[in-house]
């Protein structure tokens, strides 16, 4: 980032929300930014790994990194935001998140903050095939926002998209609201009854 992301975020960290140093991360991260006169790129997530870093910390005999319930991370990530959002010109953040309240909290503080729903530091993402109707209302409504899409071996990328379902549905309730939205949308189109 110090080097390319003077004029423009091209480079960005990946901030997993559900490890408890993250915040204070970024925060120091964008103290080295002003300090290096670069552009912090922050890709803010909840994470997928926190069974898989609990056990490891329990293997290994180390202090488990991770945040001690999902509310814990739900503050962090939304801290995140709000702090990302104090500086709109100076960090650009890509708010990946499939959780709607996540995404309508940014939108509200853009909101409030007057800040325009194009800025081009201001982004949302969420995976592709996953939570269409928060990215269509958000492209809807003129906000900066993108689908992704996991490439690589079969063998890495099945298990990241099955980590990505299983949290939509066990944690967010998405994955039916998801199907409740698709099942009208069909019945409106005729295509079932």
């Amino acid at each position: 980032m110090a080097i390319y992301n003077k004029e423009k975020p091209i480079i960005y960290n990946t901030y997993q929300m559900y490890l408890s140093d993250r915040l204070d991360a970024l925060k120091i991260q964008f103290e080295q930014a002003q300090q290096q006169h670069f552009i912090l790129g922050a890709k803010t997530v909840r994470g997928a790994y926190l069974d898989k870093e609990r056990k490891r910390a329990q293997s290994k005999n180390y202090k488990d990194p991770t945040n001690s319930n999902k509310e814990k991370t739900d503050d962090d990530y939304n801290k995140a935001i709000a702090f990302c959002l104090n500086y709109p010109d100076q960090i650009s953040i890509c708010n990946s998140s499939h959780n709607w309240a996540s995404n309508l909290y940014m939108a509200e503080l853009m909101d409030q903050k007057k800040i325009a729903k194009d800025h081009p530091h201001l982004n949302f993402c969420q995976l592709f095939g996953m939570s269409d109707n928060i990215t269509f209302n958000l492209a809807a409504k003129g906000y900066n926002v993108a689908k992704y899409l996991p490439y690589g071996p079969i063998k890495d990328v099945i298990p990241y998209l099955i980590r990505r379902a299983q949290e939509n549905t066990s944690v967010t309730g998405d994955m039916s609201r998801e199907l409740q939205l698709l099942t009208t949308e069909m019945k409106r189109r005729g295509l079932i009854s």
